[in-house]
């Protein structure tokens, strides 16, 4: 790979959907947009072992395929030449400089002209980011075209993530292709078919990668426009399993659907991180621990909790406290928001704060332990890191996960146990060299849990889905798997959750899942809508995937990261007192980059009223009014 963009593909997300969404400042027209709104490959080459490692498709008709798909589009390279618009702005060098900077700036058609002509990048890469630019600018007919070229013609490209774990372009464009049919019903397309199943996928290792292309074919249906999802009743389907035999239970049905269940009652996660953080306050100063401190900080001296009780809303964000701003605390507002559900991650609890969690706000709890995520609760020197060979380290990181057992198992306001956080990225651990040695150790803290308490459920927390087949086979007690999952716009796609169906067998809870709130290309207001319309592309997909859904029927739920913005995360001087504006790493956010001190959807303002000011970002709103609303919720078909 060229170093000019390589350092891009180390770290692009795992779906590749980094996109915008100022399309109507970014939209343009095509000069050359090709004969055919719906190419019919067959009329232009042979496809060849379709749906078997042996796929090829071989284009007999090179210049009849070039006219159909038009500009920009594989294997039509000339057509630029002929665009009146493209040469203008060759010539005025509109085209030169960095090329994923022009991406990601809000120049669509400039991006388009760049990339489409740019002879020095791989072409499943580029063509990927050619349907990406031209969705960006809504013209979908033609994303749609340039996808379904490179799952065609480039099935098998690939690049790496700012983890190091590879990204395929095959996969990640037809699940573009899915999204944009289903979501523009008005084009009048349907997927026929379609699939693209890589073996040992999530190994880590490319190598050993065998790919089975059946790139499916789109058909004209009749234009129509958009419907509410029909849901099955799950209750006309026997029961074929379950997991677990107390109140919180897990259960499959004869259509391979899995529901969690609180009593009687089926229960949705709609779960949010909650962690306040005052302003100047970081683990890395000493200032802070990171999972406990919010439990117990009464900075005002009233006798109660800052964050969940005294935080007040700036509701026209003039950082000061009006006479309309009144003080609500946070827990009244994740009730109104619709969450039933937050997750932490390691314990050392304020038990009374999380009974009036539950008692009064009916929220639920999540509870983890990291097992040596970071270091935490394995004892190791963070330069050292977790060693999962170590007998020693093993056994303190049991202890730590009895003790958590021991000290919550009987509480009200638990709805189940998570093991780790991205362990299997090897943050301050060594599982990404030694992921049996890992997985090996979640199992026996999973059966641990199961002898000390039979009535939750256990969850292990991955990085997406790298080693998910060596957790199916090492973790046979684990019940959920959960996924950290930043896939972009789209949400996870469908490739995603066929994989874990095929792969895992068991439900799957996406346990993180968020944007920043800041775009470093678009002023304050624009950036906070962008973060909004990546969480609502998100949960759409988790509710598309839950039982009675039209997708697998194997997600429980999910949970936003986060509610507060923290001022600690990053850098470059990671100065707590410092909201930086500094990307850390690029990947499938709004402007490309991530921003660790903006995923808030609140935020804390200036910080002179820190920790007890709330700015609500529109997101916040979207879930209160719409996705998490009660009344649009059960009108969708979902239980309350």
């Amino acid at each position: 790979m060229l170093e000019n963009y390589k350092k891009w593909l180390m770290a692009i997300g795992l779906a590749g959907s980094c996109g915008l969404f100022a399309q109507a400042a970014g939209s343009f027209r095509l000069h050359n947009s090709g004969s055919e709104a719906i190419v019919d490959y067959e009329k232009y080459g042979v496809f060849v072992g379709t749906g078997t490692s042996q796929y090829r498709y071989y284009i007999r008709d090179r210049n009849g395929l070039a006219d159909a798909v038009g500009e920009g589009i594989y294997p039509n390279v000339e057509a630029l030449k002929e665009d009146p618009a493209y040469q203008t702005m060759r010539r005025s060098k509109h085209l030169e400089g960095k090329l994923w900077d022009l991406l990601n700036s809000g120049q669509n058609q400039a991006a388009f002209f760049a990339w489409a002509s740019d002879a020095n990048q791989p072409l499943g890469i580029k063509q990927f980011y050619v349907g990406m630019v031209l969705e960006n600018s809504g013209l979908y007919t033609q994303a749609i075209k340039a996808y379904e070229a490179a799952v065609i013609h480039f099935p098998t490209a690939y690049a790496h993530t700012s983890w190091g774990s590879p990204w395929y372009v095959g996969p990640a464009a037809l699940d573009s292709v899915s999204w944009l049919i289903r979501h523009h019903p008005e084009l009048g397309m349907s997927l026929k078919a379609g699939s693209l199943r890589i073996l040992h996928r999530y190994e880590d290792n490319p190598r050993n990668e065998v790919f089975e292309v059946d790139p499916g074919k789109i058909v004209r249906v009749p234009a129509h426009p958009a419907s509410p999802v029909r849901r099955i009743r799950l209750s006309s389907y026997p029961i074929q399993a379950e997991l677990g035999n107390g109140p919180i239970h897990l259960t499959q049905f004869t259509n391979g659907h899995w529901q969690l269940f609180v009593g009687n009652k089926p229960y949705v996660i709609r779960g949010i991180t909650y962690n306040v953080v005052p302003v100047g306050r970081s683990p890395d100063n000493g200032t802070l621990v990171v999972h406990r401190d919010w439990m117990l900080e009464d900075e005002n001296k009233n006798g109660k909790i800052d964050g969940p009780y005294d935080s007040w809303v700036d509701l026209n964000r003039n950082n000061r406290q009006g006479p309309n701003d009144r003080v609500v605390g946070d827990f009244r507002l994740l009730q109104e928001m619709g969450v039933n559900t937050i997750r932490l991650y390691h314990h050392e609890y304020n038990k009374p704060l999380l009974r009036d969690l539950y008692e009064r706000y009916h929220i639920r709890v999540i509870i983890g332990d990291l097992l040596g995520a970071y270091t935490v609760g394995s004892g190791a020197d963070w330069y050292e890191g977790t060693d999962y060979r170590d007998a020693d380290q093993r056994r303190t990181m049991l202890e730590s996960v009895r003790e958590m057992v021991e000290s919550e198992k009987n509480e009200p306001y638990l709805l189940l146990w998570v093991l780790g956080n991205e362990n299997n990225f090897g943050n301050g651990n060594n599982c990404r060299k030694f992921p049996e040695e890992y997985f090996s150790l979640v199992n026996e803290a999973a059966k641990l849990i199961k002898s000390l308490d039979g009535n939750h459920p256990v969850a292990l927390v991955n990085g997406d889905l790298t080693f998910i087949e060596t957790a199916a086979e090492l973790c046979p007690d684990v019940d959920i798997l959960g996924v950290n999952a930043y896939h972009g716009r789209h949400g996870m796609g469908d490739s995603f959750w066929r994989d874990i169906q095929e792969l895992w067998k068991k439900p799957v809870l996406i346990s993180e899942f968020g944007a920043p709130a800041y775009d470093q290309y678009r002023p304050e207001a624009e950036g906070e809508k962008e973060q909004a319309d990546f969480l609502r592309n998100n949960w759409e997909d988790i509710e598309w995937n839950l039982a009675g859904g039209p997708g697998q029927g194997n997600a429980l739920g999910g949970v936003i990261y986060e509610w507060l913005d923290e001022w600690w995360k990053a850098g470059p001087s990671f100065d707590p007192a410092v909201h930086d504006k500094i990307g850390q790493f690029q990947g499938p956010f709004p402007d490309g980059w991530s921003y660790e001190e903006w995923y808030g959807i609140a935020s804390q303002g200036d910080g002179s009223h820190s920790p007890f000011l709330r700015q609500l970002r529109p997101a916040y709103y979207l879930f209160k009014n719409d996705l998490w609303n009660p009344k649009k919720w059960i009108k969708r078909g979902l239980p309350k």
